[in-house]
């Protein structure tokens, strides 16, 4: 039963009248305070409980309903204009399916069929300030903010210091034609204001949003002028004349006359097309240098769009797919200590279980003590310097809406008897010192192999994909071997079956053919690439990119491993020679002289070298085409996989990169390439197709 099932008439009229109310004040500081109070997921979900009301009680809906209204009232210190045509808000989609329904409510009004075509666009939502536009005769007469969706605020000459506005449109502009957009600024220039207020002592913005809207609403056009303000046009109010049939057709006409338009506008064709979008806007989200909430689709045809018109505050052709919450508030119910691979001790944050976009969060990182007390450390500092503390309510967010993080404590919900959190100077599995050096954010368990968390976590890194890659050797085979005393070093699983072959075919769960299986994939991997091997040991500081410059730069395994016991011995010719190496530093030399100057390491080398074969690295092709350029993967490849065409690159010399900049030399383009294609087409990159990668590689 929902939370208002069970509501009499009374109470849920009481409810709508405390949610209209509640809204309204919100409304207001969102529109015209600029100083919102609380998140968009919060003002979202009050907005859906009270259309949820409305729709179980419609002879309970009020003549003030928040479904009815857009915006909020305009402030007195401006004067007001008049919206010929009302600037009016979109509808929500928070899910896959919400976007499914959108486009099946679409087809019902219209009469179309399932499979008949039907073309949305889809473009970023700005999270700024609503701006109207007005040109007459190609000059700019008249700007206005949304106000309540009717009324404005006349904001003309601000927006005329806003650089990518233009005062007059170029080309064949309709007589009259008013463009709609939004005002924000980047991140970079938000960063850039704030610290120059800061500077001088005066109020810092909390967000970009913010920041573009309390600059635009300025009473002063002077301070406006001093913000750097920008404005993405995204459709249209009163004109005399629609230069297109479509919004594509449309927004294009608008660019040419010299208005900005979103470059990553794109045109879809389905529902799963839609979501796709949005996935991949999502996933650029913190590299498109200011700040979305989501996306907006709009079905293109304008006849279509005329018919389908608009309900209350909202068009029936139009919706915003936003994202999912990136902050939620919880308790803080313990701190445990985590030690990894390399020793190092992480205070892991135990969570009463939450939502944090769209994933339910238990856990969250605190990066290590100084985190904790506040203090700052590698992560971003809690804010306040506020210590955590066992009982807490807190703030978690997602950082690059992966890795949860607890960013705020609450301090007025503080237990009374909550204590501080005292870092331990033991490791918690080995009772080991756990030292942190000078210059370390980090403690670190000095256990070695004797440590359990770092053994087991050695083994997990061996036999992981990007290293021995040993099938059906997973996390919870290696943490059960470890257990039973089978396997408790690397050179171990190479033993395995010799030494418990007939225990584990008898084994619940295992038989006599899954046992074989693991046993084949061991026995494929006693030959290694010098950088799988390298990279399996799972040295500090050595990545697999590392793993294969120092491949390249010895050749041999023999080679590399008589250089650094020379180094750990104090060579410094040697130690020179690695230094030399582009790419390797005094902290990755001082860690390999660390590891080769330990005699328990050494020793387990010498183990598993007994029964593995390391392969020479493969030499760089020097002179060749690829030799010294970067080059993009991008789409899905169909001759090799992603893994194969990227090792082939670097064996022929270049540089494999992740994203596309102006640097790029070659981007090779496979099957449903996206925006990392789109991007290269606009730098100018060459870009080659498979077929044309396979042919230079193999020249």
């Amino acid at each position: 039963m929902s939370k208002t099932d069970s509501l009499t008439d009374n109470e849920a009229a009481a409810r709508l009248e405390w949610l209209a109310t509640e809204i309204a004040r919100h409304d207001a500081a969102y529109h015209r305070d600029d100083a919102p109070e609380i998140s968009d997921a919060e003002y979202d979900l009050l907005r859906a409980t009270n259309r949820a009301l409305e729709k179980q009680f419609p002879h309970l809906i009020r003549e003030d309903s928040p479904e009815l209204a857009v915006g909020a009232a305009v402030s007195d210190a401006f004067t007001k204009v008049q919206h010929r045509q009302p600037m009016l808000s979109l509808g929500n989609a928070f899910a896959a399916e919400d976007v499914a329904e959108f486009d099946e409510r679409v087809r019902r009004f219209l009469s179309l069929e399932p499979d008949a075509p039907l073309a949305y666009t889809a473009e970023p939502k700005i999270d700024g300030l609503a701006l109207s536009l007005r040109y007459e005769n190609g000059a700019l007469v008249e700007a206005a903010t949304r106000g309540d969706g009717r009324t404005g605020e006349n904001v003309t000459a601000n927006a005329r210091t806003i650089a990518n506005i233009p005062e007059t449109l170029s080309g064949d502009a309709p007589e009259l034609f008013e463009v709609r957009g939004e005002v924000y600024m980047s991140h970079a220039d938000f960063a850039a204001l704030n610290a120059r207020a800061e500077a001088a002592g005066g109020k810092v913005f909390a967000n970009p949003r913010n920041a573009a809207a309390g600059s635009l609403r300025q009473l002063d056009s002077g301070i406006t002028a001093s913000r750097p303000l920008r404005f993405f046009a995204y459709g249209w109010g009163d004109v005399s004349m629609v230069p297109g049939e479509t919004q594509g057709d449309v927004l294009r006409s608008i660019g040419a006359w010299g208005l900005t338009i979103n470059p990553a506008m794109a045109l879809c064709d389905s529902p799963d097309a839609l979501v796709a979008y949005h996935a991949d806007i999502e996933a650029q989200r913190a590299t498109l240098g200011y700040d979305i909430d989501g996306v907006v689709y709009k079905v293109d045809r304008l006849d279509y769009q005329r018919r389908l018109g608009t309900v209350s505050r909202a068009p029936r052709w139009a919706v915003a797919h936003k994202f999912p919450a990136e902050v939620a508030t919880t308790v803080l119910d313990d701190i445990e200590i985590q030690v990894g691979r390399t020793g190092s001790l992480t205070p892991v944050a135990k969570l009463r279980p939450v939502t944090v976009g769209g994933v339910v969060v238990s856990n969250a990182t605190l990066h290590n003590e100084d985190y904790i007390a506040g203090i700052g450390g590698d992560g971003e500092p809690i804010r306040g310097g506020i210590d955590l503390r066992v009982g807490d309510t807190v703030q978690v967010r997602r950082a690059g809406d992966v890795i949860p993080q607890v960013i705020n404590v609450d301090l007025s919900q503080r237990p009374k008897d909550a204590k501080k959190f005292v870092f331990p100077d033991t490791c918690p599995q080995c009772g080991s010192a756990a030292v942190r050096e000078e210059g370390e954010a980090r403690r670190r368990c000095v256990g070695g192999m004797i440590c359990p968390a770092q053994a087991v976590e050695a083994l997990r890194h061996y036999v992981s994909r990007d290293a021995a890659d040993i099938d059906g050797m997973g996390v919870k085979q290696v943490e059960a071997f470890w257990q039973d005393g089978w396997v408790r070093e690397v050179a171990d699983l190479y033993t395995l079956e010799a030494n418990h072959g007939d225990a584990l075919r008898s084994r619940e769960g295992w038989g006599e053919k899954s046992a074989t299986n693991l046993f084949a994939a061991i026995d494929a991997r006693r030959t290694l690439p010098f950088a799988r091997f390298l990279y399996g040991l799972g040295i500090r500081h050595v990545g697999r990119t590392t793993a294969a410059m120092l491949g390249r730069a010895y050749g041999s395994w023999q080679a590399f491993e008589a250089a650094m016991i020379a180094l750990a011995a104090g060579d410094e010719e040697v130690r020179e020679t690695l230094l030399g190496i582009d790419g390797v530093g005094g902290v990755l030399a001082d860690t390999l002289a660390s590891v080769f100057s330990e005699a328990v390491t050494v020793e387990h080398l010498d183990r598993l070298k007994a029964h593995v074969i390391v392969e020479d690295a493969e030499a760089i092709a020097e002179g060749g085409v690829f030799s010294g350029k970067t080059v993009v993967f991008t789409g899905t490849l169909e001759q090799t996989s992603r893994a194969e065409a990227k090792a082939k690159a670097e064996s022929l010399g270049a540089k494999v990169a992740g994203s596309v900049s102006a640097k790029t030399d070659y981007v090779v383009a496979g099957a449903a390439a996206g925006s990392k294609l789109k991007k290269a087409t606009a730098l100018g990159v060459t870009v080659l197709s498979e077929d044309d990668w396979m042919r230079m590689a193999d020249s």
